[in-house]
This record gives structure tokens, sequence and C-alpha cells, in this order.
């Protein structure tokens, strides 16, 4: 029997859990081996994406349903997915939703659990307009719960924000994130993209406040002729802000020191006219193919990658840079919209990377001339690994200071020289940006 999209994304969620993989990636390998077509393909992404964003609380329902009885991993895979669909997708009938979850069991060796998953969800299915409250009297618990957001996490955000700033988050952390585009203007204008992407059936808005870019929908962006044509590259608007702080210039030298999969060398060649040179590196040589990939579709000839460790770079690259660009090693937890798993990591595996992300800077702070810019950047929003990171940076290293630039508005002129990026607020990836100017040498 054909694998259906549900078997699918119960093989994908089933997956993740397992091996600890990345959703985006388990999804991808998953999908590039089955025979669903695009409106199954998508109807998976859908399920694994949603589930996964709303975990906690499907857990919540399900042990209120089932009376708090013990679930073996596997089963509870199938609960929060036929869960999901019950409570959070009109367009999926209950009955199908139920009915289908019952199979699930029995094809994956769970048939003597079917009797009980019919039963906790029906409950759900039944009750779904009259669902359990979520106790309210311990915030932190509360917000975990109904946003799907280790209590761990939700805790930290607090201390880092405030409650009230937080909720906001955890709720911006669930919503759908816009695919945006970034015109290739070395190539074609923005309208006439937009026009040509419209004629063939994507929905295409231009950003609200970033030129020479959109928001699109609607389609296989990657399968498109003006992709192959390299008219444009996928890149959230908050990395192309973090180019726009740099401001390399046309005939400057540039490193990017983490660089793949590109789109800030990419974004730094389009800004400099495609006139300059830029040294795209990264400590995976395998990573390496898709920024010359990249380069070569967008003809972009002024970049040239290299493997390197940012943390000992190349002794040829020491005072040669008007513009170093570190986009460091981070938690991720500014981009869980798209990557809705990486909420789940645990806190203390993330604890030693600010010491990693210190030398990084310390290592590439020698590759900066006189004169030149040293952009610190993460896609992350914990001030641990942002502000504080430039705080010890600071102390060491005298010759460097802040300097403020400015960005688009509504966002327009970044005093401290540093930014954190909110999705909630600004409409982006959560990211963070420090400008530093070098002096003089140390």
């Amino acid at each position: 029997m054909a694998n259906t999209a549900r078997q699918t994304a119960l093989t994908v969620l089933r997956r993740c859990r397992r091996d600890r993989a990345f959703s985006d990636a388990m999804l991808n390998s998953v999908l590039a081996e089955s025979a669903l077509s695009a409106k199954d393909r998508a109807l998976v992404s859908q399920l694994c994406y949603g589930v996964l964003q709303n975990a906690i609380l499907c857990d919540y329902y399900i042990d209120s349903f089932s009376g708090g009885k013990k679930i073996e991993p596997k089963l509870r895979d199938i609960l929060r997915l036929s869960v999901y669909q019950i409570l959070f997708l009109d367009r999926i009938p209950d009955h199908a939703a139920v009915n289908e979850g019952v199979e699930l069991c029995k094809r994956s060796g769970l048939g003597r659990a079917s009797g009980f998953a019919n039963a906790v969800l029906h409950r759900a299915a039944e009750n779904k307009n009259n669902l359990p409250q979520i106790p309210e009297d311990d915030r932190i618990k509360y917000l975990s719960i109904k946003y799907s957001t280790p209590a761990a996490l939700v805790e930290k955000l607090a201390s880092d924000f405030g409650e009230s700033f937080t909720e906001e988050l955890l709720k911006s952390n669930n919503e759908l994130s816009p695919t945006t585009i970034q015109v290739n203007t070395l190539r074609i204008g923005a309208e006439e993209l937009f026009e040509r992407l419209s004629s063939k059936g994507f929905g295409c808005r231009a950003h609200s406040f970033l030129s020479d870019c959109a928001e699109v929908s609607g389609g296989d962006l990657a399968a498109s002729e003006e992709f192959r044509e390299g008219l444009f590259y996928i890149q959230d608007p908050a990395a192309r802000l973090a180019v726009i702080a740099a401001s390399p210039i046309s005939g400057s030298a540039v490193l990017d020191a983490c660089a793949a999969p590109g789109g800030k060398s990419f974004a730094s060649a389009i800004l400099m006219q495609n006139d300059g040179k830029i040294i795209s590196c990264d400590i995976h040589k395998n990573k390496l193919g898709l920024i010359s990939d990249g380069a070569k579709r967008l003809g972009i000839d002024i970049i040239t990658t290299g493997e390197m460790d940012a943390l000992h770079p190349d002794d040829s690259l020491i005072a040669s840079c008007d513009t170093v660009i570190a986009d460091v090693p981070c938690s991720g937890l500014g981009i869980i919209r798209k990557k809705p798993d990486i909420r789940y990591k645990e806190l203390s595996e993330t604890e030693k990377l600010p010491e990693t992300q210190l030398a990084i800077l310390e290592g590439l702070a020698p590759c900066v001339k006189a004169g030149g810019v040293l952009l610190y950047s993460t896609c992350t929003i914990l001030r641990r690994e942002n502000e504080d990171v430039i705080s010890a940076f600071l102390e060491k290293h005298g010759e460097f200071k802040p300097e403020s630039f400015s960005l688009p508005e509504p966002i327009a002129a970044v005093e401290s020289g540093m930014i954190t990026l909110f999705p909630h607020i600004h409409g982006t990836d959560g990211f963070f940006i420090c400008k530093l100017r070098k002096w003089h040498e140390n």
C-alpha cells in the first residue's frame, strides 16, 4: 500500500524524535523519496511543522483525554498528528482524522493500541469546542503549554525581555513565516521581476520597508525559470539588513567568514555592484559548493570560496579586509518560525556558545584593516550570545568601537551600533546585528 500524506508525515516526525534530526532536512529527505502529489506534499509539510509548533499543547490535551495514562513515544507521535488535525485544521473532517489515526496504529505495529487511540481521538473531536482550560496560576507553565515552548526557554526569555514581551514573541513563533526573495539587481529591476513572477501564478507582494525584496507564495520558487536565470535568491530580510548595516562599498575587500550557504556574500556583491573582492569561507568544505553554485547562477564573479576555521584565519587575510562579516554559530532561537523544533533544544547545549562566538570575533579581528568594519550577527535573540559577547569583546579590544548605522524605516537610525530584530516587531527572523569600527591597530 502506497504511503499516504499522513503516513509520510508520521515517518518524518518519528525520525525527528528518534534521531534528533532537524525537521526541514528530514522533511526534504523523506519527500525526495516519495511519489506524493504536490498537494499531498504540501499537506505533509503543514502537518509536520504544525505538530512541532504545537506538540506540548497537543500533549496537554492528549493527556487530559487519556486520563494521564502512560503513552509510548510511537503511539504519542500518532496521537499528536491526529489531534493536531482535529483541533487545528478545519478542512480535514474529524472522522477522517480519527480513522486515519486508528489506521496508522495498525500500520505501525500498534494494533493493540488502536482501541485506546480511537477513544482518545473521539474525545478530542467531541470536546474540540470545549477544551480543557490551561491553569494560569503558574504563568511560565501556562505560556509553555499554550505556545508549546519548553518551560526552561520561556523562563529564560521572560528573564531577558519580560513576561508580556515574551508572550508576544512566543505567539509569533507559531505563525507562518513568509518566503522572502531578494532581487538580483545586477540582472533585473524589482518591478520587472515581480511582474514576471505574478504572470507565472506566484503571489508577489513588495516588502513593506525593504527595497528590491518581496514576499512570494504559491509555488516552487526554486523550480521557476526566474530562479534558474539567477534573477533572485531566497533570504530573510534580517540577513539583508545585516549587510546594509555593514555597507561594503564597490572596489573593497570583504571577508564573509562563516558564509554558507552564501546569502550575505550575495547581498554584499550586489551592494558592491559586483566590483571588488569577496572571500567566502566556511569550516565545512562540503558547503562551499552551495556558495560557488549560487554565485554562478546569479552572475556574480567577485566571490571566491575557501575552507577556513574562523578561529584561525589564514595569515594572508591579516589586516587585508575592509569589511569582515562574522555571522557566527548560535542557538538559532530567532528562526523558530522556520524551524519549530529548535525550541526543543536543551538550553544546556547552548551555554558554551558565547565562548565560541567570542573566540571567533577575536580570531577575525586581526583581519580588519585600520578603519575597517567588523560586523557581528547571529540568528538568535538571547543576550548572552549577543550583547554580552560584544561587551566581552570590547573589554579586550579597545581598538574597536560600536558605530551607529541606518536601516530602512521604520527601523531607521541605530545609534548604539547594535540592534535585535524580532519577528513580532519587525516581521523578520529574530536576529542580532552589531557594527564595530576598527580605529587603530591593537
